[in-house]
């Protein structure tokens, strides 16, 4: 269901506008927007505090200029998840909502239209900061009111563009980029929720639609306009994050390049293009040529360590699946002393990096794994009122070593790496799978020589879900089919890995849905979502499950998605 856009909106356009004076100062968009995009080009050239400085100048008196200037602040703050830095770019966005609420009035002038879409897109923009801190989308869902007026205002000004009487001024362009932006933006964030939240929100009068929020984005993304980057990024994001951390892996590895080329050969030097690069050559299993541009993104410049954070991130994954746990470890270990994201996440990589490890190899980093899986729930955070999922997480997996006699976890990198869909990266790789299932098997032989415990169920479950994706991806699909069954057939031994079974259903549904076996694959997709709740990582199961049931669906209708129509 794309955006219902009702044939009422023109006449609901004055109920969200606000009368205020135009300050004369202000007038004179072409200008704003000119000096705006000299900023922004400055911004991407790694000239950061050029771009700040320019843009913080005017930032009281210029609803573009204020706009950009709190988008940039919040950038940070993704990157960082510093206290500090959330509190300061939520503060500045808000600032920039009252510099455009200044200038909306009761008359519909060029001026005023730009104003809204500005005010539209600082509260976009705060939702998606509210949306990156808490997966489960309560507080996106509690913030409702700046979220629904952010998705009427798009509505309605979609209406505007499309009406017979709307006249193209000369800033007609930046314009329609913005209501483009913020059209597609909605319909693809609201397409990746769960069922149950889509319908919480549908209720209200949110709904969306993933190919016609992609068309959208596409569309903004080809003009040259003040919003063609953010298009440009937000679908970058899509088809090298989100598509994998809250999907099964189905973004189009083949349009993100065809995004980023002509960035990347403007800004050779960009550090946002350089990462994106090495994304890019990550998800297609170009380990050592994503290593060798997130480490010149590092290089190019030394400002802005953000940038460098978010590589290091990346470079400790990639250095996962090449099994170089040294390599993995330093990674964390630069993360756990210079990012504050999630001090427990980097302390726990730390620990399970070293527990692959045999002691002597451990002793020059002077850090032991026990000790530290013991420091991951001290380290525990709250950002926005809310646990990180993935802390949760770690914090649970970690518990059992606050026994003297701990029972070692069984290759926690490759269980955190299932978290975050390694496996669908390495599965690109034939020699890169094969070693991963190497070390699974050492791992299930290390258990069964050992005795029973507590956790033996549980760790032999992990290990089987995860020897079940190496060996679909390897091509042994029967193979591959009998450990995810095994995992189901031991859910009621399983004591505390509970979110293990409705995973294994969850592969199980997208390894049907591979050979064909579409009924068989909802039947199992439907069974996750419906059975199982409370266990660890479930609002990101639930994502993956939406995804794998949007795909299973659009295949039981011939694969064929109807071509988005306008609004």
């Amino acid at each position: 269901m794309k955006l219902n856009f009702s044939a009422d909106a023109q006449k609901n356009h004055d109920s969200f506008s606000f009368c205020m004076c135009v300050r004369s100062e202000m007038s004179d968009l072409s200008v704003a927007l000119q000096d705006c995009m000299v900023a922004l080009d400055l911004f991407l050239r790694n000239e950061f505090d050029e771009a700040l400085t320019r843009l913080k100048s005017r930032s009281k008196d210029s609803m573009y200029h204020a706009l950009t200037y709190a988008t940039i602040l919040e950038m940070q703050a993704m990157m960082t998840f510093d206290l500090e830095d959330i509190l300061a770019a939520g503060n500045t966005m808000k600032e920039a909502q009252a510099v455009c609420q200044s200038v909306i009035t009761f008359v519909s002038s060029p001026e005023e239209l730009h104003a809204e879409v500005c005010y539209a897109e600082c509260l976009l923009q705060r939702a998606a900061l509210t949306f990156l801190q808490d997966e489960n989308m309560i507080s996106f869902i509690k913030g409702g009111m700046k979220v629904r007026n952010s998705f009427q205002i798009y509505k309605e000004l979609h209406t505007i563009l499309k009406s017979a009487s709307y006249v193209h001024g000369d800033n007609h362009g930046h314009f329609e980029g913005g209501v483009k932006l913020g059209v597609g933006a909605f319909n693809l964030m609201l397409s990746l929720l769960p069922t149950r939240t889509l319908r919480l929100l549908e209720f209200v009068g949110f709904s969306g639609n993933k190919e016609f929020g992609l068309q959208q984005l596409q569309e903004g993304s080809a003009e040259q306009t003040f919003r063609s980057f953010l298009c440009n990024m937000l679908l970058l994001c899509y088809h090298t994050f989100m598509s994998f951390i809250l999907g099964t892996g189905e973004g189009d590895v083949e349009d993100a390049e065809k995004l980023l080329q002509p960035y990347l050969k403007k800004y050779p030097k960009g550090s946002i293009f350089l990462f994106f690069a090495g994304r890019i050559e990550e998800i297609k299993g170009n380990l050592d040529a994503a290593i060798k541009r997130f480490e010149e993104c590092c290089e190019v410049q030394q400002h802005w360590k953000q940038f460098h954070h978010m590589c290091y991130w990346e470079l400790m994954w990639c250095f996962t699946y090449k099994k170089h746990w040294k390599m993995a470890y330093f990674y964390a270990d630069l993360l756990s002393k210079e990012n504050a994201w999630s001090k427990a996440t980097y302390a726990y990589m730390k620990a399970a990096y070293l527990s692959m490890l045999s002691r002597e190899e451990c002793q020059p980093f002077g850090e032991n794994e026990v000790a530290l899986f013991r420091q991951v729930p001290s380290l525990k955070q709250k950002i926005a009122g809310k646990s990180l999922p993935t802390e949760k997480f770690a914090i649970r997996k970690a518990r059992r070593y606050n026994t003297d006699n701990a029972i070692p976890l069984p290759a926690p990198p490759l269980e955190m790496m299932y978290i975050w869909n390694g496996y669908t990266v390495i599965g690109k790789h034939k020699d890169l799978t094969e070693g991963m299932l190497k070390t699974l098997d050492e791992a299930q032989q290390t258990l069964e020589q050992h005795p029973r415990t507590e956790f033996t169920t549980d760790d032999q479950c992990v290990v089987s879900l995860l020897k079940g994706l190496c060996l679909k991806h390897l091509g042994f699909k029967e193979e591959a089919e009998h450990y995810f069954t095994l995992v189901l057939c031991n859910e009621s031994q399983i004591k505390y890995d509970h979110y293990l079974v409705p995973n294994a259903l969850l592969e199980h549904g997208l390894l049907c849905l591979e050979q064909g076996r579409i009924e068989e694959a909802i039947k199992l997709l439907e069974t996750a979502k419906q059975n199982y709740k409370n266990y660890s990582m479930e609002s990101r199961t639930h994502f993956r499950i939406q995804a794998a049931l949007h795909k299973a669906r659009g295949t039981a209708m011939n694969g064929d998605h109807c071509s988005p129509s306008s609004p």
